[in-house]
Order: structure tokens, then sequence, then C-alpha cells
């Protein structure tokens, strides 16, 4: 009954809004000349039926099946040691014991089905949705809105900008059209399309409530659409449409304390999607330029100190206050400080931060741009040459796999644990060739950690190793003990000098 509610809720509010605006046009009508249809501002029309029509073909339904799983997991017994044995572990016992408690065990993890929402771009079958829509997928399953299934593939993920590209084998599928995001304007009417609470094939209305919206997520790039069409779970990775029924932005997030919808809905515009999904296609990664400053809202910085007992004047209550100028780079470069304001970005007005991410993630390294700023309520410009995560302008690959290693690995068994007395490891089995050769990494070495973390899994491994592939030194740093209990340290870089 309470999903009822929840779903029904958004429906009564629509139907009142409608009924409010025709009280409101027939008490004026009296007092006021009905208004010429053709003076109603463009892109604002009461039928909202074509843009539907257009958009709900386009819209797909998104199963994602992860398979059921052995994985070993650790667990603690702080009792163990004292009451398994009298002497607390003193005289040395398997493994697992007299270590704090601390025991592995395997464990099945159940099969697990989740769903969203995702929109045909190409009529070959590419299909845009949410990062988090695919994540962890062993199956992804999509079904169109005529009810013909196809499996899809991952063609690329970015987690940064939570947008994922699959590709379904396909002919003369029914592509969106994809409209141009930075024309959207407030209080435009727009449609949100997909499958919210597994309710296939459905459609809300509301307008645009803001642009640029940052959402200030940790290693996140958040430049959204904001809007009250009304946006529940299921939906992500749907469409939000314009009245012409193209594509404006991927639904991807709500604010919400209940989880349903409240009103505060948010889409990943297009401008940021068409460049997502094209560096997917060509490079198999998302190029993501850096300009090189932590910062935040001029408001919200002049609020902080006036909090502080501050007065502070810089010149304009609008742009982003520089907090930190990155060493090495793009910002300090170009020789930006600390305390400058950047109000524009080629000629374009940045009053906040989500506009600079949103212009900024349309850049690749290498690219350049042109900063307006104050430093000292002086305004000054300068030309940034934009880099990468790395601090250069080279195109970063996809990330690596553990292929690139050249081992074969496998977790050390009960027998090597008591041997040589360890916990965990990973072993060296096989090499040929590879990074591992490289370095002089011998065969029956047992990795115990890389980069500070501990390797207990191949997956553990293949981690460590695509998340070092995108740092700024790609370099693995292991630790671990010859066959023999000698311990042994090698540095491994993944990229060539």
């Amino acid at each position: 009954m309470k999903k009822i509610v929840n779903i029904a809720t958004p429906a009564v509010c629509a139907v009142a809004l409608v009924l409010s605006v025709v009280a409101f046009n027939k008490t004026n009508a009296a007092n006021t000349p009905a208004p010429v249809v053709a003076s109603m501002p463009a892109g604002q029309p009461v039928d909202l039926t074509y843009a539907a029509e257009k958009a709900l073909p386009s819209v797909v339904y998104i199963k994602n099946t992860q398979n059921s799983k052995v994985q070993t997991v650790e667990y603690s017994d702080p009792f163990e040691d004292f009451f398994s044995d009298p002497f607390g572990g003193f005289f040395g016992r398997g493994q697992g014991q007299g270590n704090g408690g601390r025991r592995q065990r395997q464990v099945q993890t159940p099969k697990r089905v989740a769903a969203g929402s995702g929109v045909i771009i190409s009529a070959d079958g590419y299909i845009v949705t949410n990062n988090h829509v695919v994540d962890g997928a062993d199956e992804l399953l999509v079904t169109l809105n005529d009810n013909k299934e196809y499996s899809a593939r991952i063609i690329g993920a970015d987690a940064t900008t939570d947008l994922a590209l699959i590709k379904i084998d396909g002919k003369n599928l029914p592509a969106i059209q994809i409209a141009n995001s930075d024309d959207v304007k407030v209080g435009e009417w727009v449609l949100a399309v997909g499958n919210p609470l597994g309710l296939n094939n459905t459609v809300t209305a509301g307008i645009v409530s803001a642009k640029a919206r940052s959402m200030q997520e940790p290693g996140k790039v958040t430049s959204m659409i904001q809007t009250d069409a009304a946006i529940n779970q299921g939906n992500s990775g749907g469409a939000l449409v314009n009245t012409n029924g193209a594509l404006i932005g991927i639904n991807a997030m709500i604010y919400s304390q209940t989880g349903s919808n409240i009103g505060y809905g948010f889409a990943i515009p297009t401008s940021i999607m068409n460049k997502v999904i094209d560096d997917i296609k060509k490079y198999g990664a998302v190029q993501r330029a850096m300009i090189g400053i932590q910062g935040q809202d001029v408001s919200a910085y002049v609020d902080m100190e006036k909090e502080k007992g501050n007065e502070v004047d810089l010149g304009t209550m609008e742009g982003i206050y520089i907090a930190k100028v990155i060493d090495d780079g793009a910002a300090a470069d170009a020789g930006l400080k600390e305390g400058d304001v950047i109000t524009h970005i080629d000629g374009q007005k940045v009053p906040k931060f989500g506009d600079l991410t949103g212009i900024i993630a349309q850049k690749r390294p290498g690219d350049k741009v042109t900063i307006t700023y104050l430093r000292n309520k002086s305004k000054k410009t300068a030309t940034l040459t934009l880099k990468n995560e790395k601090g250069n302008t080279k195109v970063v690959k996809g990330s690596v796999d553990i292929d690139i290693l050249g081992g074969q690995f496998r977790p050390i068994t009960d027998s090597q644990k008591e041997q040589m007395n360890i916990g965990y490891g990973l072993q060296v089995f096989k090499i040929s060739g590879g990074k591992l050769k490289e370095a002089g990494v011998p065969q029956g070495f047992i990795i115990q950690k890389v980069n500070e973390q501990s390797v207990k899994t191949i997956e553990d491994l293949q981690k460590i190793v695509q998340e070092a592939s995108k740092s700024k030194e790609p370099v693995l740093y292991i630790q671990g003990i010859y066959p023999t209990g000698k311990k042994g340290y090698f540095a491994v870089p993944l990229e060539d000098e």
C-alpha cells in the first residue's frame, strides 16, 4: 500500500497543477484579453504527448544479474584465542588461530538482480546508461519498448561521471534525437522517461529547476540538470527529454531522505555525455582534463569567513574562489594563486563551481582555455593548457588488465600458511614475460602487499593494478616472501620509459 501511495502522489500533484492553471486562467479571463498563441514562449506547449511518443521507443529496461559466487571472508571471534587453547595460543596453532581471533572462511554469495534504464543513441545498438546500473554485472539483459530482448555487453564505463556505454546486436533500432543541453533553460518543460519501481515505460513531467548543480561528491564530476519531474529507483540511466522528445540528460540520482521522489531529481547533461561516450569509443577510457585547483563558490567562501567574524571583499559575489593551486598543474603553470577568483572561461561566465566543472568536463588534456580571474579585485587573464590525472597531456589508455604482469597466480594453501607462518598471500606460480619478468620477480614468489594494500585474492591484485595504471605514478610496489621464507621487495613499472 505504501508503494501505491508513493507512486500515485506525483500523478495527483500533476492533476492539481493543471487544475490550478485552469482556475488561474479563468479568474483573469474576465479582466484581460486572451493571449495570442503565437506569443507563448517557444518550447512551452501544454500538450506533451508528442515528446512522449518520440522518446518512449528509445528508452530501454536493463536487468543486471550478478551470479552467485564463492568468496573468502575474514571474521573475528574475540573469545576463540582464550577458550580453544588454555594457554591463549602462546605455543602456536593452526591457521586462523592465535591471531586475535581472526579467521577466514568461504561463503556463497546469493544471486542478485537489479534493474535500471538506458537510452538507445544509435540505430546499430549503442545504449547509454549509468555506471551504477551495469556495475558488477555478470549478465545484462536489455528489453526494448516493444518487449524484444537482447543480451548486452559493456563497451566502457566511467565511475567519475556515472556513465556507461553498452551494446546490443540490433539493427534499425529507434535511436533518440540528442539535443545540446547547453541550450536548456531553467523553467523549461521536460519529461523523465524510464522504468521506475518496476513500472516499465513510464513518463513523468516537470520543469528544469536548475542547471550546473554541483552535488559535492568526492571523486565525482557533477554539473547536473535539476528537475522536479518525478524520478525514482529504476529511472537511473533513463532519458530526460525536452518538449520535442530530444535527449537533454541521463537521469542519474534523486535527493531524498526517504528514498522516494520529493521533487529533487538530477540528470547528467548531454554536453558531458557526448564527450564521455566519444572518449570511450575512441580511446577506451575518458580523457579527463584537470585545471589543477581546489576551491569553492565565492558566496560559500564569503559566508564561511563571516561565520568566523571576518569581513571579505573579493570584488564579486560570483565565481570560484581558489583555495589551493595544485603543484605542476595547469593553473600553477599559468601563474594562478590561492585567493584568486575565476569569473570566466573562454568568455563564458562561471558564477558557481558547477559551471566550471561542466565546462572542463567537456575538454581533453592538451586543450587550451582562457581564464578570466580577479586578483585583489583586479581583472586578469591567463591561458591554461589542461593536463590529465598524471600531470601531462598524453592520451590516457583504458585500465590495464592483470595480464600486463605476465604471470599466473593462485592463493596460497593452508599448508603454506602454516609452514611459513603467514595468514594470506598470492603466489606467482608461472611467469611468461610481462612486467613481472622485467622487474625480476621470480616464479614461486608470494605476494602479500602491493602499494601498501593487502593481496589475498586475484581480484585484489586486479583492482590494485587498475588503480595504479590510472595514477600519476603507475608503479606497483610489491612486498612478499620467497619460498625460502626470505622477504622480498620489487618495484614494477606499468608503463615503458
